[in-house]
């Protein structure tokens, strides 16, 4: 959401109170969290890093979107997984070794400059693939686990709930470094019927 509507990214807590249906929903709300005003930033701005006192966060956006679409396929996989197999081991992610390398460029010497819209389109269709998949289980399959090498036992549920605050959280700094450079994001009119849940309606604070 845009840090002209919210102070401070989604909270891990706040998302651990929503049931199933609750998280579905709000998982369902996707790439309409990211301030629609990015496919208007030129290259140079999409690939300008930022100092820790900026306070909104230090990889460039290009780099944080190709992430955010790394770790969609990264949580996907992992529910199916645990999912289809018996207490299943889960693969590490390095996400470091990603953001260090050339793959989202904007690393010296890279010549890669992979598009923003490649990357929210796979955001886009992971987060839509996993929803309609979550929509289908049982209640008990939410409890159903596999084993993270570094956390031990870890639940779909769980695992959808950090998948959750992972594209708010960087959303939320995606928004405010859209509004460092290009100014506040224009408060949108509430829709016709009210209560639509989305980020960038005005319904969600009345």
């Amino acid at each position: 959401m845009s840090s002209t509507t919210s102070p401070t990214p989604t909270s891990i807590k706040s998302l651990e109170q929503l049931s199933n249906q609750e998280l579905i929903g709000r998982l369902r709300v996707g790439v309409e969290w990211l301030d629609p005003r990015i496919f208007e930033l030129s290259d140079d701005q999409l690939n300008q890093a930022w100092l820790p006192d900026a306070n909104v966060g230090r990889w460039p956006i290009r780099v944080v979107l190709g992430h955010l679409a790394d770790v969609e396929m990264v949580f996907a996989t992992r529910i199916r997984k645990i999912f289809a197999e018996e207490n299943p081991t889960l693969a590490l992610f390095d996400e470091h070794a990603f953001v260090d390398s050339s793959i989202y460029g904007c690393t010296e010497g890279s010549t890669m400059q992979p598009p923003i819209g490649g990357d929210v389109a796979t955001i886009h269709t992971l987060r839509s693939w996993l929803v309609t998949f979550l929509y289908q289980l049982e209640e008990s399959d939410w409890e159903q686990t596999g084993l993270h090498p570094d956390h031990g036992p870890i639940s779909i549920r769980t695992l959808a709930i950090y998948n959750c605050w992972h594209l708010e959280r960087h959303a939320w700094f995606i928004n405010a470094k859209t509004e460092r450079m290009i100014g506040p994001r224009p408060q949108p009119e509430a829709c016709e019927t009210g209560g639509c849940g989305k980020p960038d309606c005005q319904c969600v604070h009345e």
